[in-house]
């Protein structure tokens, strides 16, 4: 019992004992003690009946008194019910306002924003940007399973991947087909999750310069390397042996020119593709072709070891998967001290398929590894030089696993080496078939 209540209790029982004494002091002198003291005790009955009702009345009108008169336990209750109610309207007028500026950002937002059930899919909400990015109307499409109103964008088996799905990047819009799209699902609760949708025209139409601007600018090098490589081969330096270090040298940056022009011209290839056909890639003569080249970038400095333990073939192009998996194997060599090994591994994994590049080379801290697959970017630029790269191999491997629906892993530890994993899906795997001319 709190210290305000305690004064008041104390006074109603006060109240209630000096009424029932009364009654019985009246009733004594007449003979009638009992019957006196029990109507005393139904008024008094029946006094609180009647506030009861009293209060009750006020609760459900939501009207209270000013200010109770009296100092009684029932004044004392309808002075806290009021203080209650009153705090709670405050707190819902607060809730009101935060609810309605949580709004007001919502619906300025330029990113398209959906509210939808988990299990159903239904909408439930969205934002002024989803009207305009994704064709959603108010209230034509509450309530309604998301992946039929956006039947344009084939999302429901996105959806339906739930905490696993990946974003979509550079859909189409279902409003307006010019405008590009990034989507993304966030589950922010059990029961709820969010769909983002971003409007990346502008940036596409960007990314489409460089690409055009990167391509163009390759093409037009490679005529004046072309010549210049030519010459250079020409010279003979028996005339001048002190000209042999410099024409060596001129020799060696034009050929690494070459293969930088060489590798920007694939990479924007590859950006312009939307696919790979669907052939079959042999992996055991694949397997046998990577051994060669590692060998023979290797020239005898490391031990190369070869793991065909799959036992099926891959679906896709055998150009572009040999040229993300012979890049993967030349920078193992690069970045493998003399005696170290190089292991090619072809395996199982689950319902699809891995190949493994694993070296003990130098290895890489692991704040670079989240950004190996940027163009040129280094994580050691004096022994990229060294070596010869150009910074854009793991650019191109990414490329090309992204066409056929695969991913790259990497895991590496500094002084113990490091693994470049192809991971393929079950949809590209495909029986081995056996080599020509080889016996039924």
């Amino acid at each position: 019992m709190s210290v305000p209540t305690r004064p008041a209790w104390s006074r109603t029982l006060g109240h209630q004992a000096l009424a029932l004494a009364a009654a019985l002091a009246v009733g004594w002198p007449l003979g009638h003690p009992w019957p006196a003291l029990a109507m005393a005790a139904l008024g008094v009955a029946a006094w609180h009946c009647w506030r009861l009702h009293g209060v009750l009345a006020r609760l459900q009108s939501h009207q209270w008194p000013p200010s109770a008169t009296g100092r009684g336990a029932w004044e004392e209750l309808e002075r806290q019910l009021r203080l209650n109610q009153d705090g709670m309207r405050a707190r819902n007028r607060r809730l009101v306002a935060m609810l309605r500026a949580y709004g007001a950002v919502a619906a300025a937002l330029p990113d398209a924003v959906v509210v939808i059930e988990r299990n159903s899919q239904r909408v439930q909400w969205f934002n002024d940007a989803a009207t305009a990015l994704l064709g959603l109307e108010y209230p034509r499409d509450m309530g309604e399973p998301l992946g039929e109103r956006l039947q344009g964008l084939r999302i429901a088996h996105w959806l339906a991947a739930g905490r696993n799905a990946e974003p979509l990047l550079d859909v189409a819009s279902p409003a307006s087909p010019e405008v590009r799209l990034n989507l993304r699902l966030i589950p922010y609760s059990e029961d709820m999750w969010l769909v983002v949708a971003r409007d990346v025209t502008k940036m596409m139409r960007l990314e489409q310069v460089r690409r055009d601007f990167v391509a163009n600018v390759s093409h037009e090098l490679r005529t004046p390397l072309t010549v210049v490589h030519g010459y250079l081969d020409m010279l003979e330096p028996d005339d001048q042996p002190e000209w042999a270090p410099m024409l060596r040298e001129m020799q060696r940056q034009s050929q690494r020119m070459t293969r930088l022009v060489e590798d920007l011209l694939t990479l924007s290839r590859l950006e312009a593709q939307e696919g790979v056909e669907d052939a079959t890639v042999a992996m055991e003569p694949m397997l046998s072709t990577l051994r060669r080249e590692a060998e023979a970038l290797s020239q005898g400095r490391h031990r190369v070891v070869v793991e065909d333990a799959a036992g099926v073939d891959l679906a896709g192009s055998t150009r572009e998967l040999h040229s993300a998996f012979s890049n993967l194997v030349s920078n193992a060599v690069r970045y493998t001290p003399a005696g170290g090994t190089i292991t090619i591994r072809f395996a199982r994994e689950g319902g699809g398929a891995v190949l493994q590049v694993a070296d003990t080379g130098y290895g890489i801290p692991a704040q670079h590894l989240p950004r190996l697959t940027e163009r040129f970017y280094r994580v050691s630029t004096s022994r990229s030089r060294e070596s010869g790269g150009t910074g854009l191999g793991l650019a191109i491997v990414k490329h090309v696993l992204n066409l056929h629906h695969a991913r790259l892993g990497i895991e590496s530890e500094v002084g113990r080496g490091s693994t470049f994993s192809c991971h393929f899906g079950a949809e590209r795997i495909q029986p081995r078939q056996a080599p020509p001319g080889a016996a039924p």
